[in-house]
């Protein structure tokens, strides 16, 4: 096989059948599993390959069920999107319309919610199903850019017959994920498709520089809301004595007195009127603002052995695609929050080197590059404002005094399926490791989790009855990292599999503390 891999200026540059008929010749090549003459592109490659696993059909259709019209209609009210519809259509409904193409906005989970542009070709578009209320992940319709970019939260351009379901190989598309700038949530995808006699390789800078516009208008709100809040806080703040912070509802930092700024304070789910342990915070009392939350940090309240914020169990939940989370709970409640990808990805790794990393060899474990210590410290400090009590520095790493047990998916393959770490995607192994069993002997070992036990205050997926605490798809085997020089194991990183009747193998791995690493 040629080892020059494809590329979309490439494409540009030759005649229209002649690169219809290589990429045809690239796919069938491919998918059949002999050499292509060309390298498909590693976006293209990677997503052929998850088709693979899930065994789709590279013939079947792209017929869906549509949403019905009200479940639309709440969707279309429940998004943020909404909020920037207009920005998106004035940057490429016109563009679209005038290039025969047509702009598609679908949600989170996929299903295109609006729809503009060339009016033939939106009636074209209605014989793939290409119509509001369809879904467009990869599972439903193989490679697209929709999908793709749901899959890999990347923008993406798919082109003729890198599409893998072949009834889309006479259509061309890019898309681009809009995030949510409060938190990273990924609100949806925008796209602009068309007949593939319309592709042009700029088409995904426009829609990803779109996108971008659309999140920096959805700043600029949020800032405004922010700016209200404090109005309407300032004042009260004013007349209460001690320590408090006014925040939104995400909470993003709108005014504080008596206590060192901080951009943003992480809250539980389910907030509501009342005393609350905030992990940043200590005991606080906390009263509802239009827009968000008075908090008042009670003093001299906190319980025994929580005056740090320390929690002692964290569970670390990767057992659901693109739903991932962490719990941490301790003697005065619990919390959860989920995670964007990239923060799960170096909170696995953690999980895996209990004896800490330095930010080059995380650098090296996520990007393949040692050199990026920048992005990881700046990833890292932004889990630390909201991770407080959980992760120490220098080097990182969780807290000592920690449990932490990782729930992973029932296959090994579902675990990160689209990550491109360097480390992840060799299995998530430690040279050298030790496996250990918290059941040996039948003897019970500090930090394994005793038959019948529930995770204090953990939502029902973390706690269960029987042996041990079980998942969402069966038993947890905790495993304890032993101390050194013969001492006694103590609190560690428990590596779990949600795989019941499973022996441990080297994924489930407890590496004994060395030396204190340079930062």
């Amino acid at each position: 096989m040629n080892d020059t891999r494809l590329d979309m200026k490439r494409l540009a540059a030759m005649d229209s059948l002649q690169a219809a008929r290589l990429l045809r010749r690239v796919r069938e090549e491919t998918l059949a599993g002999r050499r292509p003459p060309i390298a498909p592109r590693p976006e293209i490659d990677a997503s052929w390959r998850r088709m693979a696993r899930l065994g789709l059909d590279p013939d079947r259709g792209t017929s869906t069920v549509l949403l019905r019209r009200d479940e639309l209609e709440r969707r279309r009210r429940a998004t943020l999107l909404a909020d920037v519809m207009q920005t998106l259509s004035a940057g490429l409904a016109g563009i679209a319309d005038a290039s025969l193409q047509i702009m598609v906005v679908t949600d989170e989970h996929g299903r295109v919610l609006w729809r503009e542009g060339h009016p033939a070709v939106m009636r074209r578009a209605q014989l793939i199903c290409l119509e509001e209320g369809a879904a467009w992940t990869e599972q439903s319709t193989g490679t697209n850019a929709v999908g793709t970019a749901l899959a890999t939260h990347r923008a993406v351009q798919v082109h003729s017959a890198e599409h893998y379901v072949e009834a889309l190989r006479d259509w061309t598309c890019a898309a681009a994920p809009v995030h949510d700038p409060r938190d990273g949530r990924l609100l949806g995808i925008v796209d602009v498709s068309g007949p593939a006699s319309t592709f042009h390789p700029s088409m995904l800078a426009l829609v990803g520089s779109v996108a971008r516009l659309a999140e920096a208008e959805l700043r600029e709100r949020h800032r405004g809301a922010v700016e209200r809040l404090r109005a309407v806080a300032a004042p009260i703040l004013c007349r209460v004595g001690g320590r408090a912070v006014a925040v939104d509802v995400h909470g993003w930092t709108a005014a504080v007195t008596g206590l060192a700024p901080v951009d943003r304070v992480a809250l539980p789910k389910g907030l509501g009127a009342g005393p609350a342990w905030l992990p940043s915070l200590g005991l606080c009392a906390v009263e509802p603002l239009p827009g968000g939350w008075l908090l008042r940090v009670e003093e001299d309240t906190a319980p025994a052995g929580a005056g740090s914020g320390a929690a002692g169990r964290v569970v670390l939940d990767l057992s659901r695609p693109r739903r991932w989370t962490v719990a941490v709970s301790g003697a005065a409640g619990s919390w959860q929050q989920e995670l964007s990808p990239r923060h799960a990805e170096l909170l696995y790794l953690l999980a895996l080197h209990p004896e800490g990393r330095t930010a080059a060899e995380l650098a090296e474990d996520v990007f393949g590059d040692r050199t990026r210590t920048v992005t990881v410290r700046a990833e890292l400090s932004r889990m630390r404002r909201t991770l407080a009590g959980v992760l120490a520095h220098r080097p990182y790493r969780f807290r000592e005094e920690l449990v932490v047990e990782v729930l992973r998916p029932e296959r090994p393959e579902e675990l990160f399926p689209y990550s491109s770490a360097p480390a992840i995607r060799a299995g998530g192994r430690v040279p050298g490791a030790r496996v250990a069993d918290a059941r040996v002997s039948g003897a019970l070992v500090p930090g394994a989790l005793v038959p019948g036990a529930r995770l204090p205050g953990a939502p029902e997926e973390h706690g269960g009855r029987g042996e041990g605490v079980r998942g969402g798809h069966g038993e947890r085997v905790p495993v304890p990292r032993e101390g050194r020089g013969g001492r006694p194991p103590g609190p560690g990183v428990h590596m779990s599999d949600s795989r019941p009747g499973i022996p441990p193998d080297p994924a489930w791995e407890s590496v004994a503390p060395h030396d204190a690493m340079e930062p």
